[in-house]
């Protein structure tokens, strides 16, 4: 399928507009395929498997997933389904970014296979943006987009990361044979043969001295999930500390929508072009450049023309005076 034929599976209509109705859905293709997976790995759940389990024909399901790649995507976006976000947000962005780390943690561990599954390219499914439209909903009045974005990736980076490392633990040691205690207990002479050498100072004090190491998976998952949200708490504050024309600028929209035809809401359109600000570096005042429409102080650009308006709805009652005249 070449770029010009590919359509996301989220914009092909499940049921033809005409025609007899489908005889499955893909809620049933999909819970089938998760079914398979869960018992047996997500290679497992093929086409023929799945359509076996349903009842129907293999190449009839591919008028309901035309592909692999389609069936990932909806069985992925099923399973951020399973993710309980009810309720968030609650008003507390603490509480509520702990319950949702807890909450994909718990996903992860119930299927596993999921780390062939996710992808680093996004689908935006329902569910997917159900989760966006929560979770990044917990710090929306707190901080700029951007810095939101960068918040949910390095929470969402550490929990994946820890769940990952998790289940491929889980995994070597169930090969293994051996419990996790037998598997520890196995490694002790090596461990006690590299503290007696002398040569690794730092290793020696991780086995002699580290707390964190012999944490239940449980307390090391909780351990590190407290440190990420204490760097977004310092996040937050510098953030409560930024003075407000920078916080302004920096995000977009910068004010609600203004009516048609008025311009800034808070200053009056006869107010002058040029305002007096104060230079930081030098103390004294200066002129600073002024809307043309309202005459609030127009945020400085690094790069580009200097502008001649305020926000874009100052723009647009310019521009809309410009064409009655």
């Amino acid at each position: 399928m070449t770029d010009a034929e590919y359509v996301s599976i989220w914009m092909r209509p499940e049921r033809p507009a005409r025609g007899p109705r489908p005889a499955y859905s893909r809620a049933q293709i999909t819970d089938a395929a998760i079914r398979i997976a869960d018992a047996e790995g997500l290679e497992a759940a093929t086409m023929r498997r799945i359509a076996a389990e349903i009842g129907a024909g293999a190449m009839s399901l591919y008028r309901y997933v035309p592909s692999r790649d389609d069936l990932v995507e909806l069985v992925a976006d099923r399973l951020q389904g399973e993710i309980d976000v009810e309720g968030i947000p609650s008003g507390d962005w603490r509480a509520d970014l702990t319950r949702y780390a807890h909450e994909v943690r718990a996903m992860w561990l119930r299927h596993p296979w999921i780390t062939t599954a996710q992808r680093s390219l996004p689908s935006f499914g329902p569910n997917q943006l159900r989760l966006i439209e929560r979770v990044m909903g917990v710090l929306e009045a707190l901080v700029p987009i951007d810095e939101n974005l960068g918040l949910m990736t390095l929470l969402n980076s550490y929990v994946e990361g820890a769940v990952r490392e998790e289940i491929s633990s889980a995994g070597e040691i169930r090969r293994s044979g051996l419990s996790e205690s037998e598997w520890i207990a196995r490694s002790g002479p090596y461990f006690e043969h590299l503290v007696k050498s002398g040569k690794y100072p730092i290793f020696t004090r991780i086995v002699m001295e580290a707390r964190q190491p012999r944490l239940s998976r449980d307390d090391q998952f909780r351990h590190g999930l407290e440190r990420v949200l204490d760097f977004v708490a310092t996040t937050l504050t510098r953030a409560a500390e930024l003075p407000a024309e920078v916080v302004r600028r920096d995000r977009s929209p910068i004010a609600p929508p203004h009516p048609p035809d008025s311009p800034c809401d808070e200053t009056s359109a006869t107010a002058p072009s040029r305002t007096e600000k104060r230079d930081e570096t030098t103390g004294d005042l200066t002129s600073a450049p002024g809307c043309t429409v309202c005459g609030n102080v127009i945020p400085r650009t690094v790069t580009g023309r200097p502008r001649r308006y305020c926000s874009r709805a100052c723009q647009q009652s310019a521009y809309r005076t410009r064409t009655r005249a």
